[in-house]
């Protein structure tokens, strides 16, 4: 079905003025002429929902656009789109189901609801024969979540390896260049405007974790949540373990993984989130700064890699614009397009089973005997050593090793059988690689 010619225009409210929803805002009324041309019919900002009217607000912002009733803007009959840019999970939620209760399409860069709750929201959009589309959600300005659902939709995906978070990009990349510890890399970070005042979600992987959940979701066709994703932020990364990646000619990334692997009860989803070696020939290796990208494996289409700027106010708000042309087109042809695709359900692999290589770093006293009694443990354990080092430094010594695949689950158990020996003086550093071939 080709897309309708009105005049009768696309009305669109929008939740939220902060950076984002101003740039949407923005991009609405200055693109007015091309929208019209790419949608087929004029689309007019009818409403914008803030919290206190008080606010400032960038002048180019028409003033009686704003309004505190989001409710009421969301539900109004003459509103085709709602676009949701304030973020958290309430009232954000309740918002969006009303909004697809009214009739509304809704857009959404909104990561935690999805990640936390989006069955509930697919389910009513379902129920309503309305879009719900969240480009905006996962890399900013990156198309990734439509290759996934379109592109390769013929295709089996069956990895998903990315950067999905800038800030910790950012400060890993000022530690590996400068030789800085995390935390002054964090401060510089804050300073520069990359990183909030409070980097809890950043830091600590949570923001990512958000991502990989919904891109889990879509390469695997499984309902996969935040909480079903192992998280480990990068609080603990030390320049040390930063130094030792680049004598393997590696360096370290905050990785978001999903993978389809083989578990207890065959095909399984994992979902992992946690700072990793890659090889500094690794195509994720050269991306720096405050950049995003995303790697995807598929068996028909081989690698395919997606790079660009993963957040901010203008780059975000372009992939909100992406999805509301796309619905608004709908809306016209009187068409919907693809919702929630999880006809697959596999189960979610414990991170245990989980199959990776691993760095280890372990300080003991330097004395004949040692460097054996540790590679019995890792051989009692089922973890293969790929290579070992040891540096003798006066009355100890340091041991790193680098293993085979191996499952989480026995390198954890070897690392704590390896702490009890009484000449280890400390397991100072363990740390996943990826991306080399064995």
């Amino acid at each position: 079905m080709t897309t309708k010619e009105t005049d009768k225009p696309i009305r669109v409210a929008l939740l939220g003025c902060g950076v984002v929803g101003t740039q949407v805002a923005r991009l609405i009324a200055a693109q007015a002429t091309d929208l019209t041309a790419r949608v087929g019919a004029p689309v007019e900002l009818v409403g914008i929902a803030v919290r206190r009217l008080s606010a400032p607000r960038d002048p180019s912002v028409p003033v009686e656009l704003f309004t505190t009733d989001a409710e009421g803007l969301v539900t109004r009959e003459d509103v085709d789109v709602v676009v949701e840019v304030i973020g958290g999970i309430e009232p954000a939620r309740t918002l969006i189901l009303a909004a697809l209760g009214a009739g509304a399409s809704v857009v959404t860069a909104n990561k935690a609801l999805l990640a936390e709750d989006g069955a509930t929201l697919f389910a009513a959009a379902e129920a309503a024969d309305r879009d719900l589309y969240y480009e905006a959600a996962v890399a900013g300005a990156i198309p990734i979540l439509r290759p996934l659902r379109e592109s390769l939709a013929g295709d089996k995906v069956t990895r998903v390896l990315g950067i999905v978070n800038g800030t910790t990009n950012f400060i890993l990349d000022k530690m590996d260049t400068s030789g800085a510890g995390f935390t002054e890399a964090l401060e510089e970070a804050q300073a520069l405007g990359y990183a909030e005042a409070d980097p809890t979600a950043d830091v600590e992987g949570f923001d990512a974790a958000a991502k990989a959940a919904i891109l889990a979701s879509l390469a695997f066709h499984t309902r996969v949540t935040a909480a079903d994703v192992y998280r480990e932020g990068i609080a603990e990364v030390t320049a040390s373990d930063v130094a030792s990646a680049r004598a393997m000619g590696c360096v370290v990334k905050l990785l978001a993984i999903c993978a389809l692997e083989e578990g207890p009860d065959g095909t399984a989803v994992s979902a992992r989130v946690h700072p990793a070696m890659i090889p500094t020939s690794h195509p994720l290796a050269s991306v720096r700064g405050a950049y995003n990208a995303v790697f995807v494996e598929s068996e028909a289409a081989g690698q395919l890699m997606f790079y660009g700027p993963g957040a901010g106010g203008a780059p975000t708000a372009s992939a909100v614009l992406g999805d509301l042309v796309t619905v608004a087109r709908n809306r016209l042809s009187e068409v919907r397009g693809a919702g929630e695709s999880a006809y697959a359900d596999l189960p979610i692999l414990a991170m245990g089973s989980t199959q990776t290589r691993y760095h280890v770093q372990i300080d003991v006293d330097d004395k004949a005997g040692v460097l054996a009694a540790v590679a019995l443990a890792f051989a009692e354990h089922d973890v293969s050593i790929q290579t070992v080092r040891q540096e003798g430094r006066g009355d100890d010594a340091q041991l790193v090793v680098v293993s085979h695949t191996a499952s989480d689950a026995d390198l954890a158990a070897c690392v704590e059988a390896i702490r009890r020996m009484a000449f280890v003086r400390d397991v100072s550093s363990v740390m996943r690689v990826e991306g080399e071939q064995e």
